[in-house]
């Protein structure tokens, strides 16, 4: 689960929610959370995404504020420590792209480049005054006493002195990395001060960094941020680093926001698959199912869980498509449970859970995702063994999973429709012949019974999900909602 949205209240809670819910999170079948940046940002308001100060965990009085706009060092480590006794391992979200918040200005020497085309110069060099200087005098050299200027980035859209809005500027004698996504010519610069990654202080400090990071909060996996800006290379070097000093095998997941499915490919393979990354090509999918874009037949086509499906985590919507924010992108709520029931009830993939998704985000006026809290608990105890597919159909497509004899009560039959009602003779099995299965869902009240040959007519209603199950298992998960 992404166990944080972008809208969440700035009072300060928000690590002590964490651990108070572990245990609930737990029960429900949650195995891993990614939680929001832990360090200080540009303010007490930041999100975590405006990164300030990598070492300030909330523990110095920083930007306005001790605490971070979840809480202090303190709850955070007792936030891991919840979750790791509930079982749960931790994400936790790093951003090393770029510097925001800077204490001090320095001249340097800069080339604007037009912001659509990185790589065209569009004036010679000038002097702008930019917020390069980044000395943390509130934490004063605890953890760490490398500070940072303008040698160890390669370029800012802000010049203090015209204060204009439309500029990037690349300073002079630097260059924009090589081996990022190709968007814009070059989309190396993202925003704020955009961290030089091949300077070798950069790179030692923040090895440095992660390892103590790690070490200090002993959060078990990492998600990156913003992979696509960052020379692909980097990565691929940094991360086996960071394994061997630790001596954990660090799970990361990436976040290289591109629906393109040979980008994603590629640079899996540029990293020789030493993360996984988040399926944008099947969440833009079913942005356009939502909207009636694609049909049913076609959800997987283009998405990465169906081309690399050992390197992916699969999602419907995070903080980042939320409505507001730029890649606004929200699945509709009709879809949402169809969505989730493709991420959660097949073998391939590793699912993600948005928090809004599951309780509601009132910021917004958004209600839960109607019987998400089923989906996740069939899949905990009941989506096992063969999977066979039905996806022929335009409209209404469907699939089983045979069951297997470690799980009792597993096996399952899944149909959806994003039109008209509809019924697919599916499957199962002779091994439950004569069984009835009951949708868990509460679309359809009537059962089915399995025939001789194994094969069920399941069914369901126009624009909408059914999750057949075993009686026992339907009586199991409606007890104990």
């Amino acid at each position: 689960m992404q166990y944080f949205e972008w809208y969440l209240p700035n009072d300060g809670l928000w690590w002590k929610r964490c651990a108070a819910k572990a245990s609930n999170l737990r029960d429900l079948g949650i195995t891993q959370v990614w939680l929001p940046p832990a360090y200080k940002g540009t303010s007490q308001e930041d999100v975590g995404y405006g990164v300030y100060d990598l070492y300030d965990l909330g523990e110095f009085d920083q930007k306005g504020t001790v605490r971070t706009k979840y809480g202090t060092k303190q709850e955070y480590e007792e936030a891991v420590r919840a979750f790791h006794k509930a079982g749960i391992q931790v994400f936790a979200d790093i951003v090393l792209n770029h510097r925001l918040g800077g204490d001090g200005t320095e001249i340097v020497s800069a080339e604007s480049v037009s912001p659509e085309n990185r790589n065209l110069l569009i004036d010679d060099p000038q002097k702008v005054k930019v917020w390069s200087l980044f000395q943390f005098p509130g934490r004063n050299g605890q953890y760490s006493s490398f500070t940072w200027n303008h040698t160890h980035f390669t370029g800012t859209d802000w010049d203090e002195n015209t204060q204009a809005m439309d500029r990037i500027f690349r300073f002079t004698n630097k260059r924009w990395a090589k081996n990022v996504d190709p968007e814009k010519g070059n989309f190396d610069y993202l925003m704020g001060m955009n961290v030089d990654m091949s300077n070798p202080e950069v790179l030692r400090e923040t090895q440095k960094w992660l390892v103590w990071f790690i070490n200090e909060t002993h959060i078990d996996g990492l998600r990156l941020d913003a992979v696509k800006h960052i020379s692909f290379p980097f990565y691929r070097n940094l991360l086996p680093y960071i394994r061997r000093e630790t001596g954990m095998d660090i799970p990361a997941v990436g976040e290289y926001w591109s629906g393109d499915l040979e980008r994603l490919l590629h640079y899996l393979n540029m990293v020789n698959d030493e993360m996984s990354l988040f399926d944008v090509a099947l969440h833009y999918n079913f942005y356009d199912a939502s909207q009636g874009r694609r049909s049913l037949k076609y959800i997987f086509d283009g998405s990465l869980v169906q081309n690399r499906p050992q390197n992916v985590v699969t999602f419907v919507d995070n903080h980042d498509t939320q409505y507001g924010q730029s890649l606004q992108s929200f699945v509709e709520d009709w879809f949402k449970p169809l969505a989730y029931a493709l991420i959660l009830l097949r073998w391939d993939g590793v699912p993600c859970v948005f928090y809004s998704d599951y309780y509601g985000n009132p910021a917004q006026g958004r209600v839960q995702v109607s019987n998400l809290g089923k989906l996740i608990k069939v899949r905990r105890w009941y989506a096992y063994g063969e999977q066979a597919d039905w996806f022929g159909d335009d409209h209404v497509v469907g699939w089983v999973r045979r069951g297997d004899i470690e799980h009792e009560n597993s096996g399952m039959a899944v149909v959806m429709s994003d039109d008209q009602p509809g019924t697919l003779s599916m499957e199962i099995g002779t091994a439950y012949a004569g069984e009835s299965f009951f949708d868990v869902m509460g679309i359809c009240t009537d059962p089915v019974i399995i025939d001789e040959n194994g094969f069920g007519k399941f069914r369901t209603q126009g624009r909408n999900v059914s999750v057949w199950v075993r009686q026992k298992a339907f009586e199991d998960i409606i007890v104990n909602e």
